[in-house]
Order: C-alpha cells, then sequence, then structure tokens
C-alpha cells in the first residue's frame, strides 16, 4: 500500500508537484528509497521542512501541530536515516531538507544499518542517478554539475591561470571541523554485487556543518585538518579523483570525495553518457609524444578512458581523413551515443601500441624501464618493473624474452637485448646497499594462504601483502621457489638469486611455511579454521611425464624433471657413462646440461621434432652444442632396451612428421628406419605433469583431462569460491614469466573477493600491438646490437656456476639508445575531465594538465535558469551544425 505522505514528501525533495507531468510516483526510485524508513507520520513532519532552509524543531512542530519533544524525536530519527539534515546555529540545531544528490540518498546509503536491512535503499540511488544523468546527458554546461571535479593541486601548480576554487587545500584550509566516512558510491556498488576492488572505507571528507551532521549521526568519525591531509594525499597515491558537490556558489562546499571510474555515480556522467562536461573541471590532458615512453602508467589510471596507448612512429598509410568525434556539445545525444560497457576498459587504441609491452605476458613496461636506464635512473627503472613483475633478476635470467621477438627495432636491424637490460637494472639492486622495498598500504585483518612457492605463488603473495594482507606461504619442500630451484639448474639462475627476491617478500611481512604439505598435513577445512579468509593454489607441474613404454621402470631411467629435482637437492650426485636424453624443449637441454656437469661421458639428445621446430629457445640449443651435446632430431622412442633390471639401450624410428595439417600433435614415423642407440643413462623429458596429492579431497575444485584445475579465465576462481589458483596448476607447463603474471591476477581476484566485490568488472587488460610492416622507418641508422661476452662451453660445463656476465654500463647505454620509443599515450581531450591523477603517475614529466575552460559553480538557486540557457543555445548550435552538415552533402553530391 502506498504511504501517500511519504510520496508527497519524495515529490517535494523532488521539487515537483503531485499530479504535474515531473511528479515523483510510487514506482520511482525517489519514493521507493524512502519508504522502507519513512512513517507516515514522519512524513508529516519532514513536510513541514524546506530546501536548504533551517529550522528549529520548535518551529517545525508549531507547523504540525504535534508536541515538541514528538517532533525532535521524529526529526533526529528522520536525520539519523538520512532523509534530512541539521546544523547547529547558535548553539541550536536547526533542520532542512536537500537535495536528493548530492544529499539525501548519499546520506541514506552511509547508514550501514539500514542499507544492510534494505538493500534497495542502494539499488534506488544507483538507479536515480542512472536515470537523471541520461536524461541531462549533454544539457550540462562545464561548471554547473552537481558534482564537480577538483584537479590534484601539484597537477596545475604554477598554472598562472588557476583559481583557488580549483585547489583542494582552500577548502581544507578555510574549514575547522572535518569527518570522514565512507564512499556512497561505493558503497551502492558494493550492496548491488559490483565493487570494483577500490575500497570504499574512509574516503569522503566533509567539512563544517555536513562534518558536524556525519559526526552526530554516526555516518563518520571526526578527523583533525592533517589527518583530512592524509586522507587525500593517500587517495592521490592510490590514483583516486577528487570531486567536490557543486550546489553552494564559487569556492563553496560541504564535502571532497575521493573517486573512482568504475563506481562512482557522478564520474558515470563522463564514461556511461559520455558527457565529461556534467563534472569535468577547467582543465584537460596534454601528452607530450617526445617524453612519453607509452609505459601505460596513466592509461591504466585514467578513470574516464581519456587515454590510450597508441604509437609514436609515422605510418605508411595514415588515414587521409581523421574520423570527427561526435560531443554532446552540438550534437543530438541520446542512449546510441552512450558507452553502456564502460566498465569494460579499452587501454590500446585499435590500431595498437608497442609490441614489447604487448606481447609481455605481464606487460611490462618495457620502452619505459629503458628509458630510465638510459637516464642512469636504475633505481626508478626497477620500481617501474616492479609494479607488473617483482622478480626481475630472475627473468633477466631465464626469461624466454617474447618481447624481444616483436620488438619494433628488428624491423630494421637487430632487435633491443631487452633482457639484459633488465638484468643489469635489477643486478644493481642486487649489488645496493639498501634494496627496495615497496611501500605497504594500510594493515587489513584478512589472512590469505599461498600454497606453493613458486613464481606463481611469490608473486601473489607479493602483490596481496603489498596491499596490506596478512599472508603466508605453504611450500611442501623444504627450499623455497619451486621449479625455480628446483627445475632450472643453478648455471642458469643461481640459488642466491633466487633467495635474495624472496628476501623482500620476507620483509614485507610474508610468512613461510616450508616441509607443509596441504591435503596431507594440513588441509584446506583446516586452514579455514585457523581464520584463513582465501586461498591461492599454485602448486606447479612439479611430476615429469613418462613415454608409456615397457622398460621405463628399470634403473637408469629416470624423467627430466625428477632428475633435476635431484640434482639441486644433491650436488654431489654423480653419473657414469653416456646418456641419452629424449626431448626437444627448454628443459630437456637443462637436463642434457646438467647431466655433463655430473660425469655423463657423454650426453646425447634425440627429439621428434626437426631443428627448425625444436620448441627450445635457439640460444639454449646454442649453448647445449657449445658444450659438447649432441642433438638428434626426428627421432622417437620405439622401446627401452634393458638387462639385469637396468637400461642398456633405446631403439629409435625415424619421425617424418610432428604435427598434422592442422597443426595439431600427431606424429608420423617410418617404422623401418631405425636404430639401436647405447647407454647407461636415459633422462626422459617429455612434458611435466600435476601431482595433486590430498589437495583436492572433499572440496568442489574439479580437474581438466590434462590434470590441470578448472578456473574461470579471468578471474581464475576454483569450483570452491574461496580458492583461486595460478600458474601451471591452471596453464600447464609454461615460463615463469607467465606464473608471475597469473599471480598478480590472483591477487587482485583475492583482493576483490575477501572485501565481496565483483570479480570482473574492470579487469580486462587487452593489449594488442601496431602492424609494423606499416611503419616508416625511413632515416633511421643501423646500430649493432650489444652482446655479452661468449661464455666458453668447454669452460662453462664444468661448473654449475652461472658464467654469463652482464652488460657493463658503457653497454647498456648503448643498447638503449636503440630503442625507437615507438609507442606512445594518445589523450581524447573531448573526454578528458582534468582530474590530473595522469600527471601523478608519469615519471617522465610527459603528461600534464593545461586549463582549457574559465567557468565556475553557482549557487543552486541560480543553476536551473542558468542550465536551461545553456540548453535552449546548445538546441541552436545543433541546429546550425545540421544545416552545414546538409549543405556540405550536397556540395560533395555536386
Amino acid at each position: 500500500m502506498v504511504k501517500e505522505k511519504v510520496l508527497d514528501l519524495a515529490n517535494k525533495i523532488s521539487r515537483v508537484k503531485r499530479g504535474s507531468k515531473k511528479e515523483v510516483k510510487p514506482e520511482h526510485p525517489e519514493y521507493r528509497i524512502l519508504e522502507p524508513v519513512v512513517t507516515e507520520e514522519m512524513a508529516e513532519v519532514a513536510l513541514c521542512l524546506e530546501l536548504k532552509k533551517h529550522k528549529t524543531a520548535e518551529e517545525i512542530a508549531a507547523l504540525c501541530g504535534k508536541p515538541v519533544e514528538d517532533v525532535k524525536e521524529m526529526l533526529y530519527k528522520l536525520a539519523n536515516d538520512g532523509v534530512i539534515s541539521f546544523a547547529t546555529k547558535d548553539g541550536v540545531d536547526k533542520f532542512c531538507l536537500e537535495l536528493w544528490v548530492p544529499g539525501v540518498m548519499e546520506f541514506m546509503v552511509v547508514n550501514k544499518e539500514n542499507v544492510e536491512k534494505y538493500p534497495e535503499i542502494a539499488e534506488c540511488f544507483e538507479e536515480y542517478s542512472r536515470i537523471k544523468g541520461g536524461m541531462f546527458a549533454g544539457k550540462i554546461p562545464v561548471g554547473l554539475g552537481l558534482m564537480r571535479v577538483i584537479p590534484i593541486e601539484t597537477a596545475i601548480d604554477g598554472e598562472s591561470r588557476k583559481a583557488s576554487y580549483e585547489e583542494v587545500s582552500k577548502y581544507l584550509k578555510e574549514n575547522d571541523i572535518f569527518s570522514v566516512s565512507d564512499c556512497a558510491c561505493r558503497s551502492v556498488r558494493e550492496s548491488m554485487g559490483e565493487g570494483c576492488g577500490h575500497l570504499k572505507e574512509d574516503m569522503c571528507i566533509q567539512l563544517g556543518d555536513a562534518a558536524e551532521f556525519y559526526i552526530r549521526t554516526g555516518r563518520g568519525r571526526e578527523i583533525t585538518r592533517e589527518e583530512a591531509f592524509e586522507i587525500i594525499e593517500k587517495a592521490e597515491k592510490d590514483g583516486l579523483v577528487h570531486q567536490i558537490p557543486n550546489t553552494e556558489g564559487v569556492g563553496h562546499t560541504h564535502a571532497i570525495c575521493n573517486c573512482c571510474g568504475c563506481s562512482c555515480l557522478a564520474l558515470r556522467h563522463a564514461n556511461l553518457f559520455r558527457s565529461p562536461d556534467s563534472v569535468r573541471s577547467n582543465y584537460v590532458s596534454q601528452v607530450n609524444k617526445d617524453k612519453c615512453v607509452a609505459c601505460g602508467e596513466c592509461v591504466e589510471n585514467c578513470h574516464v578512458n581519456a587515454l590510450t596507448l597508441g604509437q609514436s612512429l609515422c605510418s605508411k598509410n595514415a588515414p587521409l581523413v581523421q574520423k570527427e568525434i561526435e560531443v554532446p556539445y552540438d550534437t543530438e545525444w541520446g542512449s546510441d551515443k552512450w558507452n553502456p560497457d564502460f566498465r569494460h576498459r579499452k587501454v590500446v587504441e585499435e590500431g595498437g601500441t608497442s609490441p614489447c609491452k604487448s606481447e609481455c605476458p605481464a606487460h611490462i613496461a618495457v620502452q619505459g624501464y629503458i628509458k630510465m636506464a638510459s637516464q642512469g635512473k636504475y633505481r626508478e627503472a626497477l620500481e617501474l618493473i616492479k609494479q607488473e613483475n617483482p622478480f626481475p633478476a630472475i627473468c633477466g635470467r631465464i626469461c624466454p624474452r617474447k618481447c624481444e621477438s616483436v620488438c619494433t627495432r628488428s624491423e630494421l636491424d637487430d632487435s633491443i637485448a631487452i633482457d639484459e637490460i633488465k638484468k643489469f637494472i635489477a643486478d644493481q639492486e642486487l649489488k645496493a646497499e639498501h634494496r627496495f622495498v615497496p611501500e605497504k598500504k594500510d594493515q587489513k585483518a584478512k589472512r590469505i594462504a599461498i600454497i606453493g612457492a613458486g613464481p606463481a605463488g611469490l608473486s601473489c603473495a607479493y602483490f596481496l601483502s603489498v596491499e596490506g594482507y596478512q599472508v603466508t606461504v605453504f611450500e611442501k619442500a623444504k627450499i623455497l621457489g619451486g621449479m625455480l630451484t628446483l627445475g632450472i639448474p643453478s648455471y642458469r639462475l643461481g640459488r642466491e638469486v633466487v633467495n635474495a627476491e624472496i628476501d623482500i617478500l620476507k620483509e614485507l611481512g610474508v610468512e613461510f611455511k616450508i616441509g607443509i604439505e596441504v591435503g596431507k598435513d594440513v588441509t584446506l577445512k583446516e586452514l579455514r579454521s585457523q581464520g584463513y579468509n582465501a586461498f591461492y593454489v599454485a602448486i606447479g607441474a612439479q611430476a615429469g611425464r613418462k613415454l608409456g613404454l615397457q622398460g621405463e621402470d628399470a634403473e637408469g631411467v629416470i624423467t627430466g624433471v625428477e632428475f633435476l629435482h635431484n640434482v639441486n637437492l644433491n650436488e654431489n650426485l654423480k653419473m657414469e657413462g653416456p646418456a641419452i636424453v629424449i626431448g626437444g624443449g627448454n628443459v630437456a637441454i637443462d637436463v642434457a646440461r646438467t647431466a655433463v656437469r655430473i660425469g655423463a661421458s657423454q650426453v646425447d639428445m634425440y627429439c621428434l621434432e626437426s631443428r627448425e621446430e625444436m620448441p627450445a629457445l635457439q640460444e639454449e640449443i646454442e649453448e647445449a652444442l657449445s658444450e659438447q651435446i649432441g642433438i638428434n632430431n626426428s627421432w622417437g622412442p620405439k622401446s627401452i632396451l634393458h638387462e639385469s633390471g637396468r637400461v642398456v639401450g633405446v631403439e629409435f624410428k625415424k619421425c617424418i612428421s610432428v604435427f598434422d595439417d592442422n597443426g595439431k600433435f600427431n606424429p608420423k614415423y617410418d617404422e623401418k628406419e631405425t636404430k639401436i642407440v647405447k647407454t647407461n643413462n636415459l633422462l626422459i623429458s617429455v612434458g611435466q605433469a600435476m601431482e595433486w596429492g590430498g589437495l583436492l579431497e572433499d572440496s568442489k575444485m574439479e580437474l581438466n583431462p590434462n590434470k590441470t584445475v578448472k578456473a574461470e579465465p579471468l578471474t581464475f576462481q576454483t569450483g570452491e569460491a574461496d580458492v583461486f589458483a595460478g600458474g601451471d596448476a591452471v596453464t600447464g607447463p609454461k615460463f615463469a614469466i607467465d606464473a608471475i603474471a597469473l599471480g598478480k591476477q590472483g591477487a587482485i581476484s583475492i583482493h576483490r573477493y575477501v572485501n565481496g566485490h565483483n570479480l570482473t568488472i574492470s579487469r580486462e587488460r587487452e593489449y594488442h600491438a601496431f602492424d609494423k610492416e606499416n611503419l616508416n622507418l625511413d632515416g633511421y641508422d643501423s646500430i649493432p646490437r650489444q652482446r655479452a661476452v661468449h661464455v666458453d662451453g668447454n669452460k662453462s660445463k664444468e661448473t654449475f656456476m652461472d658464467l654469463r656476465t652482464t652488460f657493463t654500463e658503457d653497454q647498456m647505454k648503448k643498447e638503449t639508445e636503440r630503442c625507437l620509443s615507438c609507442g606512445a599515450t594518445v589523450v581524447d581531450q573531448n573526454q578528458c575531465v582534468g582530474c590530473g591523477v595522469c600527471t601523478t603517475k608519469c615519471k617522465f614529466d610527459a603528461i600534464s594538465l593545461v586549463r582549457k575552460y574559465d567557468n565556475s559553480n553557482v549557487e543552486l538557486m541560480e543553476m536551473r535558469p542558468t542550465i536551461m540557457k545553456y540548453i535552449i543555445k546548445r538546441k541552436q548550435r545543433i541546429v546550425v551544425k545540421k544545416a552545414k552538415n546538409f549543405f556540405k552533402g550536397i556540395y560533395k553530391k555536386s
């Protein structure tokens, strides 16, 4: 049944009359938000109030003919619920009505108890702001929106035309009472199951009377001016946008909000409705392409998707006609112009951006750290790398160099030695007295368990620890590092390097428990009972695959993975006589080279693939050949020969093709061409497998046919809601950098999960490279690539030490000069709201704010007539533009 007085109140707050064309009806959000908490009697009292005009309880009691004490009780109840506000004037509380937004709806949403009981309160706030946003899209001039972006002050320091009302510090200095509360918009999104990962707690600052109201009604806690400045500083570090309620005239406001574009219902004007004038400041971003290195920091932190990554080099076939960007300023604007998928972020221009960043599994800012290294800013370069990859020293030694394989420079001569530059940068830190330990965010009470101390688990632990979580890593082996220490020989990756990178995690407070197998020594259920809130499973593919041939159980036969484990755990292991390695991948080469080092008299590799088809990296093949390891291509095992229970040889058959016409693995053999090779040792390195033990018992987690765990492709959530997975456990055997990239994504998912947020919103990082064949590379010199000193295979095979050298500083600087800086940020100034976040993220002084407008806000009562004048002028512009386009079309036809 409709509460008529409550409906009257909804109409009064809306400043419309019942029965009019714009009246609020029972199905509208303005009524539905009040209905759960306002009684008819309370509404009768509230109807005696006026918008922004304060009255005492005694004045209101006289108007509604009720006892003062009863009226006071209802007024304070209405205020606590957020339906009205009050302020203390001359020592007396006076009450008034507020706007829906900013005002009543925010007040109501920040009452946590009510929203928990009546989630429709949050839904109505979202619905109302969406309906009104669509109604006014394109019709609000710059400076007159109900909310307005205030630039980050450092972004406009020195700007000669800046005004004091555009400075956050002005509002903090001119007030004496401050409070901080949860962000109303993020509270709404979270209540609706649409939280984006940006936390709502202690985000919005109230000033003066509003602060007193929030403190007394329990919506916020009192803070000092110094604490308010600290919150502003923290928000800027987190890349959030400052906004103020914009209805109180020039230089006045009652709050400073710290917002994110993925949840803010005001910034949604710029994003969903593509109508940034509704919220923008007087500034827009400007990119200096000569300084920009396409690191992507500004792009990934832009809350309105005004920045994207593109290219800086000229194209052979540049578009002849630049497509005109439509804006609501002089264009009819409706839902056909909106972007309903705005929370799916676009980070790259349609034409693509630099291949190195695009093809790196972790999308590291390669161009950025190369530029910093060229300037001798090694610490800054390392920090930039570690935003995506916490283990640059490790990757500098074992990375598959996907970035190099697609480097634009290779179109001229040789690709940039990206990995060698990264290794140089990382090694500077390893030598430094004080190593870089990232600043941790505020400590959070949630406890996270990581299962597996390999690259994926360690990466996830790193990023969660930086986020402030209490992280414990469980590892069944007696040493940390997973396949980094057990599966990679020390002549490629020294144990000291792995330990040095792990030490940073220890300094961050990550706890390690080694020699504990989850599923055997402790179960997931037991860990939950101990207070762990979420889990990351990253156990790796630590078992070797067999061939399925008789004789594999003979003495002297072992899988390559098990062999490497044994050697890495027992440096005194010895091998006698010749050895055969079956396999042609990187692990097989590691196995062969290790066999040489522990005494094998001769090592020969046999693989199905031709030399060109071998999956091993070319440099790994060359290193094996330099150590006199024989590589025999296009041979597959037919049988294992053994005598008295010990292997004595292998019979091989000729492989004539490995893949079928569809590229699927389907080897074919010439059974007539065979040969027998004698050996004392057979090392089978044809792949890796998963060993789950009891980890999955009594759980809803399921396995794929290849024994990897089933997980959602974007969030990596498994069949158990609180269990996420990554690394080889999800993908099967891949490289360390792939696992590291998934570790960060796992950390993002866990952060969202434990805070009750949506796991998918604003998660996409869809990078793609530009067409290198369409680049104009005329005029560039051919500069030879720097090379690390060649390691003599006769010397390297005698030791487990890594004899490979790092670039000298002179080599590194010469190599960085070869970078073409082929990527750059592109800014759409029509979409930019001038928040300045991008300027705080750029390490290259390549992006700045410039003043484009000179508009200020007006008092509430002046807003409506001012906006109406703007709407009339806009209609005139639309008519003129249509006429121009009409005559232009006739001219073209003629």
